[in-house]
């Protein structure tokens, strides 16, 4: 009988393995076999001056003054009038919410959907103290090196600068496209975005405009980044995580330092239990949805143990779950991540304040809403906390289809122009303009083919932001090639 149960249970493993292999094997490669795109020539030179030019302009925006560095906004409005002269000849520029732009390039087709590209003139500032840090000064636009120096090169004034310099080379071709492009550039992007894209969203909802696709800032070609993938990895966001910050508030005994209550009375102390309880009962992690579809895209690139057990999750997912959640990156594509910002107490040494607050930023998973949050914060800190929220709440957008002609339009553009690149769909884990119009376009996409180094990720909203000029010229090929294909094989929405 022993010998019997030894032998069934050899056979069930031996089956298992069976069916481990061929389900790996099975797994052929998702990439496009697609031909190379025609040669763009671009004069990079010209085209990191340009970069460099806007540089100088300091539009920080601010989230309560909409008039603080109006001056350096409107300046640099002339200034891209005077380096893109054909742009603004040809195309209708309209200014909204104050500072924002919204540029119109009439299509051939007036049926064809149009279609839109969003990157932001704002930038965020430089941390006080780390001026003196920064290769070239922050708002020098040097070129050294081989790379435009300065803040928002990356983020995101080259973006605009390239999807300019596109449309300035096709129209200087003759080049019309079918549909109607857009260019939205918000200029309150890292505030929110309340005056910029909020507003342009609304204009387009006035007159009924539905783009068939959108194309925003985003995720990036990245190298280096995933264990077991030599080749570079572009990483399209197909969706992007909600937002809430939420309030704690705690009121204890108060009174000197000299003699204080019985320990846990206090408001710190009452506030220090509620984060703690927050820190370490975080919203539960979920190899499901974007995450789980980025993932099984990369496995047929892989080799060994990490393709089979990617390749397998049906079996194997609660060990590459527990694996990914070391990974303060991968952690963020798999749960509503929960981050402590904010603490406030006390204004004297010998004085036990009365009143204690705190503020816990969630970046919302699609799949959570911020009612789950609010609720899961209610039950973890229990009562004797009050508990509010900032406005300025996001929900998660949708998820954009990859299995649509769009998405297709962007993976066979991105692999004529960077064939050795992997292209999968993730989640953005950060915030765009794009997600204002969430309700106005079934297929927004954000992503910039900015190749970025583990290295390299400091420098976003940090010091020494810089721009490959190779790379600000590939941008420019990326936006005429897209263009180009949107016209000659337009999607079918």
């Amino acid at each position: 009988m022993l010998k019997r149960s030894l032998l069934f249970l050899l056979l069930a493993v031996l089956l298992l393995i069976a069916a481990v292999a061929v389900n790996t094997l099975r797994q052929g490669s998702r990439q496009l076999d697609v031909a190379p795109a025609p040669p763009i020539a671009i004069d990079e030179k010209a085209l990191a001056e340009k970069l460099a030019g806007a540089v100088r302009f300091k539009t920080v925006s601010s989230l309560t003054d909409p008039d603080q560095n109006k001056d350096q906004f409107l300046a640099l409005h002339d200034y891209l009038q005077q380096r893109f002269p054909r742009v603004h000849a040809t195309l209708k520029r309209e200014v909204v919410g104050g500072l924002s732009l919204l540029y119109t390039w009439q299509g051939k087709d007036p049926q064809a959907p149009p279609i839109a590209f969003l990157a932001h003139q704002d930038v965020v500032p430089i941390e006080p103290g780390t001026e003196g840090k920064w290769t070239s000064p922050p708002f020098a636009g040097e070129i050294k090196d081989g790379y435009v120096w300065g803040r928002g090169t990356w983020d995101d004034k080259g973006n605009l600068i390239a999807q300019l310099e596109a449309i300035e080379m096709l129209l200087a071709s003759g080049f019309q496209p079918r549909q109607t492009v857009y260019i939205i550039s918000g200029a309150d992007e890292e505030v929110t975005g309340l005056r910029g894209a909020k507003e342009i969203a609304k204009l387009f909802a006035e007159r009924k405009i539905r783009p068939e696709f959108m194309v925003d800032e985003g995720l990036f070609i990245n190298q280096g980044f995933v264990p077991g993938i030599d080749k570079p990895i572009a990483i399209v966001g197909v969706a992007e995580k909600g937002f809430v910050s939420i309030t704690l508030k705690a009121k204890g005994v108060a009174g000197h330092s000299s003699a204080p209550p019985a320990p846990g009375k206090t408001s710190i102390a009452l506030i220090s239990d509620a984060l703690r309880k927050l820190d370490e009962n975080q919203m539960p992690a979920r190899l499901e949805g974007v995450a789980r579809e980025s993932l099984e895209t990369l496995a047929p690139e892989m080799s060994g143990a990490q393709r089979v057990v990617l390749s397998n999750l049906w079996l194997f997912k609660p060990l590459a779950q527990m694996q990914l959640q070391k990974s303060a990156a991968m952690n963020a594509m798999l749960r509503t991540t929960t981050a402590l910002t904010i603490v406030q107490a006390g204004n004297k040494d010998n004085v036990i304040p009365q009143e204690a607050t705190a503020v816990v930023n969630f970046r919302i998973l699609p799949g959570d809403t911020h009612d789950a949050v609010i609720t899961h914060v209610r039950e973890v800190v229990g009562p004797g906390i009050e508990v509010g929220e900032y406005p300025g709440v996001l929900e998660p957008t949708p998820v954009s289809p990859i299995d649509s002609a769009q998405f297709q339009l962007l993976q066979k553009t991105l692999r004529s122009l960077f064939p050795e690149v992997i292209v999968t769909p993730g989640l953005y884990t950060a915030g765009s303009d794009s997600h204002q119009f969430a309700s106005l376009s079934d297929n927004i996409y954000r992503f910039t083919p900015i190749r970025v180094k583990a290295e390299d990720l400091p420098r976003l909203h940090g010091t020494n932001e810089r721009l490959a000029t190779a790379n600000l010229a590939e941008l420019a090929r990326f936006y005429t090639t897209l263009i180009r294909n949107a016209s000659l094989e337009r999607p079918t929405p």
